[in-house]
Order: structure tokens, then sequence, then C-alpha cells
């Protein structure tokens, strides 16, 4: 009779243990180690020798017996580290509720807002623990977010207007966002920039001179992410239909268009109605004031101005003008929509949680 370890480790898994352990080694997000335990049990329920799941899994021979032994012993719960000591806290949870009371509610005698040292001194906490505690629970009091609430009294009706274009859009019909980015000016540094480097970023000078300025209109389908583009002197009404004129000689005819704009005068003008009246293809819808985000247009000119504009140099004018119209003809080569979520209730109700915040009657 054979002397020895056994070359083989049979062990005997019910159905439900199988599946989860399936699950846990198909895995993305759960840790490498309880990944690679689930899979030593479902090798060595196989009946793999030990040596082979050894170096099928990258594990030494005996840490395959140990925790085979802890499965057997206590199932799930064998799989999962033991809790390791450690010292005990050195702050309560009374002292932490003391320490975000007095960041969240009060505020330095002699600043705007708190800072990890001045806490610290308040709270007689180290600086490292406060900004432990800081990055713990989401607490940044040196930064700050804007926003300007709508006083739009047609805001609700003009937002499931504006999302219902973009989540249903209608039939045989483009839905454009609109609008125009003036005042885009031809900046040349006084000094060369300074290239980037192993270890240093790029350098740019403060000073600059200025070249004059352009005003790029752009309409962006929603559905496509296409984008059609023309750069002008200004930006009056004359300078807008002569625009719609390129979105009407650019789109193919049979399709209605649905224009979404922002409530600056130049889109409200008589003779921007007039030839509208003429054109009666052409729909248009407003976002309600202060809610310009709402159309998809200003995330493409966010992008225009990160990518191509911002950190030029321009020598003038059109310079920058053909800047401009090289990152538009890169961009419709590989354009794509931008992925719109947001419903429409799903926004009146955030608007709603911050009008309550503001008021202090959130709960």
């Amino acid at each position: 009779m054979p002397r020895g370890r056994s070359s083989t480790l049979a062990l005997a898994l019910s159905p439900l243990e199988r599946d989860e352990l399936e699950r846990i080694t198909r895995s993305t997000t759960l840790p490498a180690g309880l990944v690679r335990r689930a899979e030593i049990i479902l090798r060595s329920a196989a009946g793999e020798t030990q040596r082979a799941i050894a170096a099928a899994v990258d594990i030494s021979l005996p840490m395959v017996g140990q925790w085979r032994r802890r499965f057997v012993a206590e199932r799930w719960a064998g799989l999962y580290d033991a809790p390791r000591p450690g010292r005990p806290r050195t702050h309560d949870d009374d002292e932490v509720a003391r320490l975000l009371g007095t960041v969240l509610r009060t505020q330095p005698p002699d600043a705007t807002h708190w800072s990890i040292r001045t806490v610290a001194a308040t709270t007689g906490i180290s600086k490292s623990t406060v900004q432990r505690y800081f990055d713990l629970f989401g607490v940044q009091p040196h930064r700050r977010k804007s926003f300007t609430l709508s006083t739009d009294p047609f805001f609700v009706e003009k937002v499931r207007d504006i999302v219902g274009l973009y989540l249903d859009p209608p039939a045989h019909a483009m839905v454009l966002g609109v609008d125009e980015k003036s005042q885009i000016q031809a900046l040349e540094r006084s000094q060369r920039v300074l290239p980037m480097g192993l270890g240093y970023v790029e350098g740019v000078t403060h000073n600059y001179f200025r070249h004059g300025t352009t005003t790029l209109f752009a309409a962006l389908d929603v559905a496509s992410g296409d984008v059609l583009t023309q750069c002008k002197a200004r930006h009056r009404h004359q300078e807008f239909v002569a625009f719609l004129r390129h979105i009407e000689a650019e789109v193919p005819d049979g399709l209605e268009l649905h224009l979404i704009l922002d409530n600056y005068a130049t889109h409200k003008h008589p003779t921007v109605r007039a030839w509208l009246a003429r054109h009666r293809r052409f729909h248009l819808h407003f976002t309600p004031t202060y809610a310009s985000w709402l159309n998809q247009v200003e995330r493409w000119f966010a992008l225009i101005t990160q990518r191509a504009i911002r950190r030029g140099s321009f020598r003038s004018v059109r310079q920058l003008i053909r800047r401009i119209d090289t990152f538009v003809t890169h961009y419709r080569a590989g354009a794509q929509p931008f992925a719109w979520t947001a419903t429409a209730d799903s926004i009146i109700a955030k608007l709603a949680r911050l009008t309550k915040l503001i008021n202090g009657t959130a709960h």
C-alpha cells in the first residue's frame, strides 16, 4: 500500500457552493487573493493534484493545503482573512463628529474656510489624521463649485421639452444644439513655450499679444456627434442668419430641424424670426434662463477650447481660424455622440434638493 500524501485533493461541493465559487473566480472587482482561493477550491473539487494547483495559480504547495483545510473546516468563512490585531483608535466617534461639525458648520475667525492645519490647531488632532478623515468622508473645504439657479417660470416645461428631444427624438428629424462661442482671442505668447519634459510640465509665459478675435458658430447633431461650424468676425443677427442658411444647405431636404438654443437676444431678433417663418422645417427650442448647460453643444465648445484653443499661441486671427478648422475636420472624421442619460424628472428632483439645501429645509 503506497505511503505519503495523496496525489489528488478530492473535495465535495454543493451546487450552491460551486456556483458561488465560480462567480468569485469570474469577478474583476473582488480582491485577487479571494479569487485565487476560490480557484484553489474549485480545482481541488475537480480532483487536480496539489502540485498542479500550485503551478496553475502560482502559489506555494503549503498554501494550497492551508486554504483547502480552511475551507473544509469553515467553508465560506475559511476563504476570508481573519481580522488582524492593531492598536486601538486614538480618536473615538464623538471626536470625529466634533471635527466634522467644526469644518461643516463653522468658519475660522481669520479666514473664509478651514484648512488641514487650522483644523488640527483647533481640535488638537494631528494634521495627518485630519487629512485621513477628510479623505474618508470626502470633505474638501479648499474647493468650491459655482451654480446659478434658473429663474425661468417655464423651467420645468423647457427641461421636459429639451430632454425629450435627447431621449426620444422625433422621426424624420435632426436635433441640433446650436450656439456661438464669441470673442475667441488670437493670443500670441511673448516668448516661446518651454516644451514638456521628464519631470517637468510645459512652461508658458503669462505675457501675450492680442491679434483680434473671432466668433465660432456651431451646430451639433446630438444623434451622431457630427458638427457644422463657421467662424465669423462678429456675432450679430446677420451672422446668425447666415449660419442658419449654412445649416439649411448642409442638411438634406425632407428632414425637420429642431434647434436647441439659449436666450441670447440675437436668436430672437425680428430678422431671425422672419427668416424662420419662411423656412418652416426649422423648429426652435430655447433652454431655460441660466441653464445653457442643457445644450449639448456647450460640451463640444469646452472640448475644442481645451484641445485646440486655450493652450495655443496664434500670430493672427487667420491662424486661429485655421487651427479651429483643422480640429473640426479631425473631430468630424471620428465623431461620436455625447451620452445623455439624465431624465427630466431626475434634473427637476436634483434642483428641488438643491433648493431645499439653500433654504435650509433639507433633512
